[in-house]
């Protein structure tokens, strides 16, 4: 139970560590500092920790990382929106 425990707070820190990125740019209105090839990365590896935990019938690794390819997925679509707008 110790080990589930530690699984969930690490993927909660993880998912969490896109939020102030995602705070910035909703502040600022800009994406310039963000790397496309980085979130694309990203997003595909969070797919495959989704898969994985569907795999493995692991509710905290298909949460946590559902959660991160949703706010991964809002920053790519903020980054378009606001590259669009320059």
């Amino acid at each position: 139970m110790e080990e589930r425990i530690v699984g969930i707070i690490a993927g909660v820190l993880t998912s969490c560590s896109l939020i102030p990125q995602l705070i910035k740019m909703v502040k600022n209105k800009k994406a310039d500092d963000v790397s496309t090839v980085m979130l694309l990365i990203l997003f595909a590896g969070l797919g495959l920790w989704v898969w994985y935990g569907i795999m493995r019938e692991d509710w905290p690794i298909i949460i946590t990382n559902s959660f991160s390819a949703l706010m991964n997925g809002i920053i790519m679509l903020l980054q378009l929106k606001y590259k669009r707008n320059k």
